[in-house]
């Protein structure tokens, strides 16, 4: 017996001797890094010490140094995981590329908290910002594990059955996987908010004929089960398919029953996204008065429906209800959507004044999320990159007060994503 195990003893021991000598020239290049001026040499010597690491993974995974680097553990007084972290803040050679934003983005988030069992919408964000602005790698590590718990049925929050994971799968190019698991929920919010997030998702991807199938789909399911409060979804959804006519009645009609349970029961009037179906049809009366009716309980719905009156030649309703607004975050937010709309109408003036009503916003109230909307509307105003240097400037304000508020990455994503890919993937 010990005559056959001495052969599988000598093979780890030449394994784990291996790996020791690779580890001692990775923390000499690691050393080195730490010690030069150069950028590039710096550059150079890290990803020397990360490619020797790797190699003890994947060539010597039998030693104990591989386990313990796969299980990220501190060996000695070396932390892997913030080796890596440190690597991927190369990027930043550049620090106005857009991964090295993305990196600095990703700093402003708060760790996982496990057993994951409330959507964590910040990391999704990520994860979709990720995969659209070149790093792919990163997308499956982040949404496993909440995929995981989705399945499990860990969710305990009745914000989003599906913990985001369907709408995330959906923007990260995973479309027959966001339907398996839509189509898994019985519920009319989760179902219908999926397949208009699958929709969308197609539609950017020009599949008009699944995105099609996908919004009958929707129409289908909400007839069988007696869906109303979600219609405004559906509608968008064959807005988006170029079914125009059928988006329209069924608009009308959902809003005509919507009215009248108001008046029997006195309860709440509309869905917030009856307002923004309203805009897309271009009801600007209709979808001013559904806005004045949902917009406490849901003022994300403001910029959204302005912007599309906006693009509609709507100026002067637009402006004034912006002008209005108490909200200095909301209220910049809403003038870069007035800005898009306006530029769509092919009303430069129009944008400059609003380009100025903006930059008072951003005087008065120097937040992060004022800052950003600036970036976004650089983006918009001008052909230029002057954009990257007002997104520094945000992240800058950000970093310094990251503490005050837990959410101020997903603004930023949001941004971000819409300025690379031109679509509101996030908002």
């Amino acid at each position: 017996m010990l005559l056959l195990l001495a052969p599988a003893a000598r093979a780890q021991a030449d394994q784990n001797a291996a790996a020791n000598r690779q580890f001692v020239l990775a923390m000499q290049a690691i050393q080195h890094a730490d010690q030069t001026y150069n950028a590039e040499e710096q550059t150079t010597l890290l990803l020397e010490a990360d490619r020797l690491l790797t190699d003890i993974i994947t060539r010597l995974p039998e030693s104990a140094l591989a386990v313990q680097l796969v299980t990220n553990q501190f060996i000695g007084d070396f932390d892997y995981a913030q080796f890596k972290t440190k690597l991927r803040s190369l990027v930043c050679s550049d620090p106005k590329s857009s991964r090295c934003l993305l990196h600095r983005i990703e700093g402003l988030i708060p760790p996982v908290e496990y057993p994951i069992a409330t959507p964590r919408w910040d990391w999704l964000s990520f994860a979709v910002a990720s995969y659209h602005i070149g790093d792919k790698e990163r997308v499956r590590p982040i949404v496993a594990p909440f995929l995981q718990a989705m399945r499990n049925g860990s969710a305990s929050s009745d914000i989003s059955q599906d913990l985001f994971v369907g709408r995330t799968l959906a923007l990260t190019g995973e479309i027959d996987l966001a339907l398996l698991i839509t189509r898994g929920f019985a519920d009319c919010s989760t179902r219908i908010y999926n397949l208009s997030d699958i929709v969308e998702s197609l539609v950017w991807e020009g599949n008009m004929s699944t995105a099609t199938q996908v919004a009958e789909e929707a129409v289908e399911f909400a007839r069988t089960q007696g869906c109303a409060w979600e219609l405004g979804l559906v509608a968008q959804s064959l807005l988006r398919v170029g079914l125009e006519a059928r988006a329209r009645t069924l608009f009308l009609n959902t809003v005509e029953e919507q009215f009248s349970r108001f008046k029997d029961k006195r309860g709440n009037c509309c869905p917030p996204e009856l307002a923004v179906a309203a805009g897309d049809l271009g009801d600007a009366n209709l979808a001013l008065g559904l806005l004045r009716t949902v917009q406490e309980e849901s003022p994300w719905v403001i910029p959204q429906v302005l912007g599309k009156l906006e693009a509609r030649g709507e100026k002067a309703l637009t402006l004034t209800y912006a002008d209005q607004l108490q909200d200095m975050d909301l209220k910049a937010e809403t003038y870069v959507e007035l800005i898009s709309g306006a530029l769509r109408a092919k009303d430069r003036s129009q944008a400059d004044l609003l380009s100025a009503r903006l930059d008072k916003v951003v005087n008065d109230m120097r937040s992060p999320v004022v800052l950003v909307q600036r970036a976004r509307a650089d983006k918009l105003m001008y052909s230029d990159q002057r954009w990257r240097g007002s997104f520094q400037t945000a992240l800058s304000e950000a970093e310094r007060g990251a503490g005050q508020r837990r959410d101020l990455a997903v603004p930023f994503l949001a941004a971000l994503v819409q300025i690379e890919t031109g679509r509101p993937m996030l908002e």
